[in-house]
């Protein structure tokens, strides 16, 4: 396949990636969403939004966030060297911001007054807590009750912006449902009110508009990985739960001669209840609005899922990442709690640097790749930074000293 005009023609006039993607909308929704993506057709391709934009994440969101050589790191394992895309450095500590400020500018654009979204590890409710912030909105937040004692770094920081937090109490009470009650939430308010997706899902357009707020990331690295090096790296990795951060990386990657792969999460392992990995294990189907690999039973149904990691424990996944794995460009693979918290310590005690524990899954990979010499060089993109997870490490891992690295 030819990726050199992908982005033109990925996603097609209906919103599909190959056959997943589109829009199913209940009636009241069809008008709200269609609005969103005329707003956004119009002016993605506008001079004075795209300098907007630029201008806001060069001087609010720190940008461009660097690529990093973990020359200890690279060195305990062998040959292989892994770099880092700094995405921990984004202004609020991960890559969230990026289409945070997108879909915030875009609803000044539209006249909105509100931002309305779900988060699981908090990053995304931050992030737009922040952008809501920035351009004078409303925020709402709708967080698992979960998650709010797993990530409560994060709930304090969202409620100090201003935003406010909304505890869902029902089924497992982590992203999947989070999502269900930003929706219901939204087709309440979306007259006034703009509903900000988190990550790839979704129904069209926001699969194509978060991926195109985060191909910054991979613009970004990949330019940088050649100054530093002169030549492009073996392998890229990152994490994915809905896919976003891995999204912005791959896609500036696509027509080059790079290995790709995306890392699931395996949680405590293969049973059911027991990981979030929708593409290893997923069959198609339908979830919040949109077509995709989807962890259901035998009716349809989403399962249950788990990962140590809040941000990725949703059931299906981003629909182009459905398309890249059914075409063969990107690999998919899995990491365990266990390997994310290895090498969650690793990072921290030989290079400084706190992961998010999202994040840790991709350099898990990194780490398993290296010690296995199957490549020269590895760029991971580290996607967030670990404060919000340091107190649950704590608890249930402890700060390391015993766990061996």
């Amino acid at each position: 396949m030819d990726f050199t005009n992908y982005t033109k023609i990925y996603p097609d006039i209906a919103g599909r990636f190959g056959q997943y993607g589109g829009a199913f909308l209940p009636p009241e929704l069809v008008d709200g969403f269609k609005e969103i993506e005329q707003a956004y057709m119009t002016i993605a391709h506008s001079a004075s939004f795209i300098n907007e934009l630029r201008r806001i994440r060069r001087e609010f969101q720190g940008r461009p966030t660097p690529v990093y050589h973990c020359e200890r790191l690279s060195n305990r394992l062998g040959r292989c060297q892994i770099y880092l895309k700094r995405e921990d450095l984004n202004h609020t500590g991960a890559h969230k911001l990026n289409h945070c400020m997108g879909e915030g500018l875009l609803a000044k654009y539209m006249g909105k007054k509100r931002l309305i979204a779900e988060t699981g590890a908090g990053q995304h409710g931050v992030a737009l807590a922040t952008a809501a912030a920035f351009f004078g909105l409303e925020c709402e937040i709708h967080m698992g009750e979960v998650d709010i004692i797993k990530q409560a770094p994060n709930v304090t920081r969202m409620k100090i912006l201003g935003a406010k937090v909304v505890p869902v109490s029902h089924g497992l009470k982590t992203l999947k449902e989070a999502v269900d009650s930003a929706f219901e939430s939204y087709m309440k308010n979306y007259k006034d009110s703009i509903y900000c997706i988190g990550s790839v899902v979704g129904p069209h357009p926001f699969p194509m508009m978060v991926r195109d707020f985060q191909m910054v990331v991979g613009i970004e690295a990949r330019e940088q990985y050649m100054e530093m090096t002169g030549e492009l790296p073996d392998q890229i990795c990152a994490c994915v739960g809905g896919g976003s951060n891995a999204m912005g990386l791959f896609t500036a990657f696509l027509k080059d001669p790079v290995k790709i792969v995306g890392v699931e999460p395996m949680g405590r392992g293969p049973n059911v209840g027991d990981n979030a990995a929708s593409i290893t294990f997923g069959k198609k189907g339908i979830l919040h609005g949109f077509e995709s690999l989807l962890l259901q039973d035998d009716k349809g149904n989403p399962l249950p899922v788990y990962s140590i990691a809040s941000g990725l424990d949703y059931p299906s996944v981003g629909p182009e990442h459905a398309f890249l794995h059914d075409i063969e460009r990107v690999d998919y693979t899995s990491v365990t709690d266990k390997e994310a918290i290895e090498a969650f310590f690793m990072l921290s005690r030989y290079e400084g640097i706190i992961p998010a524990l999202e994040s840790s899954h991709a350099l898990a990979y990194a780490i398993k790749a290296a010690r296995a010499n199957t490549a020269n060089s590895i760029l991971v993109n580290l996607s967030g930074r670990g404060d919000k997870d340091i107190d649950y490490v704590e608890k249930y891992y402890g700060t390391g000293e015993d766990y061996k690295i």
